[in-house]
């Protein structure tokens, strides 16, 4: 698949979205599609890979000419009402979700949804139930391994010890995954002493990440009056987790604790039900049966994990598999997910 893979994407995936073949052939049931903000303008991108997740406003507003002209797409109320079987899904649904609760999620794409008049389900930590602006550890956490010197470490703090080497783009990218799964297994506490003892031993500042509007876009979370104008908007809030750890690493009570919690204290600040989550990360390693287990014991009507996808049926309610949307993605790559194109071929490869 590797060799044939560019083929796809540049040759093929554009010749069958022309001539129509996606809608003809598509699946039947619900594709759910995961975003995660809105590049700002005049941010300069720190790391491709590491800003992939975001993506241009113009390719947004592309997305969902596309979507609302080809495909029915839903509202997370219609969602909420198939999950009860209130109300059957229409043909060829789809639904639009975003992950973290970026402050780019109100400034840039909510915009681009009241444009094209689509509604989303935003999923958010419960750092955003506050009023004072914050940042994603994980993300701190790249940004200051991206900024330290070269060369072997080892760093310990609360009984946490990471050790490696630092020198391409790729072994740091590879540190920072590793860290993050053991700074999963600790409480929020410890892994932002860890942090800070990191920033001290390699004099890296990321402060900056909070000192102007652009970089407030792109790192900042939203906080709970921003929620309000979300709400206000006609969009729909869900829970991702009070601190974003990889769940399948927590011990139990903390990851129980982090699905709990999180909708308690959304509820709270919003003073609505909270139905929906997302799992952090949300791929395979991230996510244990007994995670699933925690989300249904939690009472949430629906869970989202953030792989797989496309037009399909039926739907494992707290394992809901959704497509990842890139940077990198083009539309004719987007509609081949949509339409379940994809996940059959890699079904037919045995992916």
């Amino acid at each position: 698949m590797k060799v044939v893979s560019p083929l796809l994407k540049r040759v093929v995936y554009p010749s069958l979205a022309r001539a129509g073949i996606f809608r003809r052939t598509c699946g039947t049931g619900l594709a759910v599609l995961t975003y995660h903000g809105i590049l700002p303008r005049g941010y300069r991108s720190v790391d491709a890979t590491f800003d992939g997740n975001l993506i241009e406003a113009d390719s947004f507003r592309h997305h969902l000419i596309l979507l609302k002209k080809s495909y029915s797409v839903i509202s997370p109320e219609d969602f909420l009402a198939w999950c009860e079987g209130r109300a059957e899904l229409p043909s060829r649904a789809v639904l639009l979700t975003c992950d973290d609760g970026l402050l780019n999620n109100l400034t840039e794409m909510l915009p681009v949804l009241q444009e094209r008049g689509v509604k989303c389900l935003f999923f958010v930590t419960g750092a955003s139930t506050g009023e004072t602006r914050r940042t994603l550890w994980y993300e701190d956490l790249f940004l200051v391994l991206f900024r330290a010197p070269s060369g072997p470490f080892e760093i310990s703090c609360r009984g946490v010890k990471i050790a490696g080497e630092l020198t391409t783009k790729e072994t740091r990218r590879s540190v920072w995954w590793n860290a993050v799964k053991r700074l999963s297994q600790v409480d929020g506490e410890s892994r932002t002493g860890f942090l800070e003892a990191a920033r001290l031993a390699w004099g890296v500042n990321v402060a900056g990440q909070r000192d102007n509007s652009v970089a407030a876009e792109r790192f900042g979370l939203l906080v709970r009056d921003e929620l309000g104008a979300l709400l206000a908007a006609g969009m729909t809030i869900g829970a991702h987790t009070l601190s974003h750890p990889m769940l399948s690493q927590c011990p139990q009570g903390i990851a129980r604790a982090e699905i709990v919690e999180s909708r308690t204290r959304l509820e709270a600040a919003l003073q609505r039900p909270v139905w929906a989550m997302a799992y952090p990360f949300g791929d395979r390693e991230s996510v244990t049966p007994e995670v699933i287990e925690m989300a249904k014991d939690a009472g949430y009507k629906a869970a989202f994990m953030n792989f797989g996808g496309g037009l399909s049926s039926p739907l494992p309610l707290h394992s809901l598999p959704r497509i990842h949307v890139t940077s990198q993605m083009s539309l004719a790559e987007l509609e081949a997910n949509v339409a379940g194109f994809y996940a059959s071929l890699q079904r037919r490869v045995g992916r």
